[in-house]
């Protein structure tokens, strides 16, 4: 049985749908895992906190699988640090949420939606797991960046990929990762319609006008968000049937080093399909 440790900030809909997704195959007989505990880096006593509600729907859910729930509340933690010396405050942090999951074995640490940046030892000491939006060889950033960028370099395709955590945050070699076509179809008209009104404005001027209302921007960032439920859950599920396995921070499949990330788009469409 493959156990993970779950990291999580709780902040929405999107935190729950990714516990339920891989619970609700596990209860279904269809993934061997184990959830070891779940790590928040919020207690939800804080204040001000605009996402309690819904950290407290997590915290609900989480207990109600009877999953560990670990709690260490970074706007309380150091203040005296937190100013005045970033990269100290996230080493401290991490001595001791190290300490609150020292208890509990796992084989790999899922980063959930987890909004802090994770210090170096813990990234060496466990295997994290880190979902970006994006191909292997695509952009860094944020999911917003990360579409402008395809969009202004005018790319034909897109996706996401499972990366292992290194100190050179969104630089850890990817392992699993699907993809999809931002060409052809519907796209044809999007991206006509852009260029379009490149015409007469900029990109950068499109971007400040619209933002993510941008219709081509919206059905990318649509197209890529459904697919990055089935990929986490896919991911898992390679490792805990044991098609895929880490060892030194690097992926194996039939004990042989991959020199390549593992495509998983073949799993997500199915999926997707609901087959």
């Amino acid at each position: 049985m493959l156990k993970l440790g779950w990291f999580s900030t709780g902040r929405g809909s999107g935190s729950r749908n990714l516990l339920k997704a891989v619970m609700d195959k596990k209860e279904q007989g269809k993934l061997d895992v184990e959830i070891s505990f779940v790590f928040c880096n919020w207690d939800n006593k804080e204040e001000p906190n605009p996402r309690k509600e819904q950290r407290e729907m997590f915290f609900k859910m989480v207990r109600e699988y009877r999953i560990p729930l670990l709690t260490l509340s970074w706007k309380t933690f150091r203040p005296d640090l937190w100013g005045t010396d970033p990269e100290a405050w996230r080493n401290e942090y991490g001595k001791e949420l190290r300490k609150a999951v020292s208890p509990y074995e796992f084989d790999l640490g899922i980063l959930a939606g987890y909004m802090l940046w994770v210090d170096d030892e813990t990234c060496e000491t466990h295997d994290l797991l880190n979902l970006h939006p994006a191909l292997p060889d695509g952009p860094k950033g944020t999911w917003q960046e990360v579409i402008w960028e395809l969009i202004r370099k005018n790319v034909g395709e897109q996706g996401a990929m499972m990366h292992i955590c290194t100190p050179d945050w969104d630089r850890g070699a990817a392992l699993t990762y699907c993809r999809f076509p931002i060409r052809g179809g519907d796209y044809d008209r999007l991206w006509s319609d852009l260029n379009e009104k490149l015409k007469y404005k900029t990109l950068d001027e499109i971007i400040a006008e619209e933002g993510g209302e941008e219709p081509l921007f919206k059905r990318i960032r649509e197209d890529g968000a459904k697919r990055e439920l089935p990929l986490v859950v896919s991911t898992i599920s390679r490792f805990a049937d044991g098609t895929v396995s880490m060892k030194d921070k690097r992926l194996y499949a039939d004990g042989k080093m991959l020199k390549e990330p593992f495509d998983l788009s073949e799993d997500v469409n199915s999926s997707l399909r609901g087959i």
